[in-house]
């Protein structure tokens, strides 16, 4: 017989399970309000803003490469998945697959949803499909994973930052409106955090263990400090 499910966990996998809900809504819904108001101001004015900073460009498309393509869709959630299973944590890596899928199915339906134009400056090669943004989506999934996995801080406020680099770079080369940058943040924090919830459990248990198990490995060491 299985023991008990904490409550805590409940309640952490329910309220995961919402507010991913709520933030994919949340991005249906600012692509409903884009699609009503052809003309958005704040885009406009930022797709011009942005070009002030051509010094970046090289940085811009690096992250154009990091971001998307193969390298995004393959490379970094089996890495992820590689470093979650180094270190013993096999629910982790399903995890990181299994966020990184969602996060791209919800992105290509929305995208399919709306089929909102590009900028007409576009200075990079992308697919049919402005909103939202999928470079934008997978780093906010990164970082959604990263917090999931390892609650931190330090790891909240890392991947706060390639959030908004990748957001800034995506606009920087024209490849998408400011809005597109919003969607796409909400959409893979959303999607990450809706399977988190599926996972919460799982993963938060074996992450106790793993706690657990990195105490005892460290626990010999007290005694012979104490002496020093």
């Amino acid at each position: 017989m299985r023991p008990p499910i904490d409550d805590d966990l409940l309640t952490t996998r329910l309220q995961r399970l919402v507010i991913g809900v709520v933030l994919i809504a949340a991005t249906v819904g600012l692509g409903i309000l884009i699609a009503l108001e052809a003309d958005v101001d704040v885009d406009d004015w930022w797709n011009g803003f942005v070009s002030t900073f051509a010094f970046l460009q090289p940085f811009s498309l690096a992250l154009n490469f990091l971001g998307g393509g193969w390298f995004a869709t393959f490379v970094v959630p089996l890495g992820g998945a590689a470093v979650m299973l180094a270190l013993r944590r096999p629910w982790g890596a399903v995890f990181v697959l299994a966020a990184s899928a969602g996060s791209a199915l919800v992105v290509q339906v929305i995208k399919g949803m709306f089929g909102r134009a590009r900028p007409e400056d576009m200075i990079v090669v992308s697919d049919h499909g402005s909103f939202p943004s999928g470079h934008t989506a997978n780093a906010a999934t990164i970082a959604a994973i990263a917090v999931v996995l390892f609650p931190r801080i330090w790891v909240a406020v890392i991947g706060a930052a390639w959030i908004f680099a990748m957001a800034f770079s995506r606009t920087q080369v024209h490849a998408h409106w400011l809005s597109d940058t919003v969607g796409g943040t909400s959409a893979g924090i959303g999607a990450a955090l809706v399977v988190a919830g599926a996972f919460t459990v799982v993963l938060e248990q074996e992450r106790a263990r793993a706690d657990a198990g990195g105490r005892r490995v460290g626990a010999p060491a007290a005694p012979a400090a104490r002496q020093a």
